[in-house]
């Protein structure tokens, strides 16, 4: 992305946040009478700009509603003609590196496609840590800009050399197994769900190390579907349009792994990203295939369509031989977790109590909302299979898809603290700051509950 975070300009115009309790105290008669003209009363996202005598913008007046949410900055960008602007009044309590950061968000756009880019507002971090705001703000333009990018360009390849240059800016090492050289290296579900791709987009483990030994590990593992067809048992078209963002996971790990590295975190990391896409060819895994995992579970394939987990049980498994201290695992998992909380509101999942209030804390100190769903250990028959050790979908009767295969998942996963994220990474309508297309859910809430928990 372009960078908006400036750490000074020559001149900015000055953006005066007010609740709207205080609105009309703060104006002054001219204001007053401009704003009863645009009917401007500090609703959250109400922005009024105020001209001088020159026609430039002089002022920004930018309603808060009835809290002092800085999440509200992100609808500003679109609101607001090119230059640059500052913080200039706001209530006490609006945490101004929150501001910044939510402008950042805002600005977002997708543009790699468009002939011609358009002049953009840009904000001066007045008092703030550019840098630590730069930093998150780019690995989630990383993460939505992957999403968005359709699958012939953000192939297996792509993502491998993303990974590549993320390691390589951090010093971080990696390793890369890919075709062939899965079974021999025991990946065995990641190539099966991936080999029925041309060989040019071979499925692949990714795995990225970075810190200093002795640090506690943190193992992040990302689901890299690249496109999903549904394989055998196909998709309907409908269902297989936004099919690029099914490597939103991925996306995901290696821009929360970013984060980390870019803020030198006290702690080992280890980004697990499993990549493959879910094709049709005459070598494609069948409804009803028993297959082979990493940990050495038998694994009966109901449905062709419940890929990511069989990818995700082989990553996990290989988190648990590193030994973390904490494991978290992002995918783009069910439809049914959209049934459940819809696409704002992405569940997780752990049995771990203090982590959850971690996450629980850190994903509502960053407006980046979260909401805890249960384990629901009865469920665990849905997925028993009668020839293997467990199947890759549910029965019928047990309903909850994203608790079963968050239980399936449970599985594979490291003993000790770990968590499932089933994410939608896709605003599917046009909310201010908030553009239809590829979204950076969960991570700046992670970030924090790493951050704190390991400080």
């Amino acid at each position: 992305m372009s960078d908006v975070i400036l750490e000074a300009a020559e001149a900015a115009v000055p953006v005066h946040a007010l609740l709207a309790s205080e609105t009309e105290a703060a104006l002054s008669p001219f204001e007053t009478a401009l704003a009863k003209t645009a009917e401007f009363k500090g609703k959250a996202g109400q922005v009024l700009v105020v001209h001088g005598q020159d026609g430039a913008p002089e002022k920004v007046l930018l309603g808060l509603g009835a809290a002092a949410d800085p999440m509200t900055f992100r609808s500003l960008p679109a609101k607001l003609p090119a230059g640059a602007y500052r913080l200039a009044q706001a209530p006490q309590e609006l945490s101004a590196e929150q501001a910044a950061l939510a402008f950042a968000l805002g600005s977002y756009r997708f543009d790699r496609y468009k002939t011609r880019g358009a002049d953009r507002a840009r904000w001066v971090a007045e008092g703030v840590d550019a840098a630590a705001v730069r930093n998150i703000a780019h690995a989630c333009a990383l993460a939505r800009d992957m999403v968005n990018t359709p699958a012939n360009d953000m192939g297996p390849l792509q993502i491998e050399t993303i990974a590549r240059e993320i390691a390589g800016q951090h010093g971080a090492q990696i390793t890369v197994i890919t075709g062939e050289g899965l079974l021999e290296a025991g990946y065995p579900a990641v190539h099966a769900v991936g080999r029925a791709a041309h060989p040019d987009r071979a499925p692949r483990m990714i795995e990225i190390n970075w810190g200093q030994e002795g640090a506690p590990l943190v193992a992040i593992v990302g689901k890299g579907v690249v496109f999903d067809t549904g394989g055998l048992d196909i998709k309907p078209s409908a269902g297989m349009r936004l099919m690029k963002k099914d490597m939103g996971g991925a996306a995901h790990a290696l821009a929360l792994g970013r984060m980390i590295m870019g803020a030198g975190l006290p702690v080992r990391l280890a980004v697990l990203v499993p990549v493959a896409e879910n094709a049709i060819s005459g070598d494609a895994m069948r409804p009803g295939d028993v297959i082979a995992s990493r940990k050495g579970l038998s694994i009966e394939v109901g449905n062709t369509d419940a890929e990511g987990r069989l990818i995700l049980a082989d990553a996990l498994t290989r988190a648990g031989e590193l030994g973390p201290a904490l494991t978290i695992d992002l995918a783009t998992l069910t439809g049914a977790a959209r049934v459940a909380l819809g696409p704002q509101l992405p569940p997780f999942y752990t049995d771990d109590e203090e982590l959850a209030g971690q996450i629980a804390a850190a994903a509502q100190a960053e407006a980046d909302p979260l909401w805890r769903m249960p384990l629901w250990k009865p469920y665990a028959d849905a997925i028993d299979s009668e020839i293997a050790d467990v199947k890759n979908d549910s029965d019928a009767w047990a309903q909850a898809g994203s608790v079963t295969a968050a239980l399936f998942l449970q599985k594979f996963a490291p003993p000790g603290p770990w968590a499932h994220l089933d994410i939608f990474a896709w605003n599917p309508r046009v909310r201010p700051g908030h553009p239809v297309g590829g979204e950076a859910q969960a991570i700046r809430g992670l970030f924090r509950m790493i951050r704190e928990r390991f400080a």
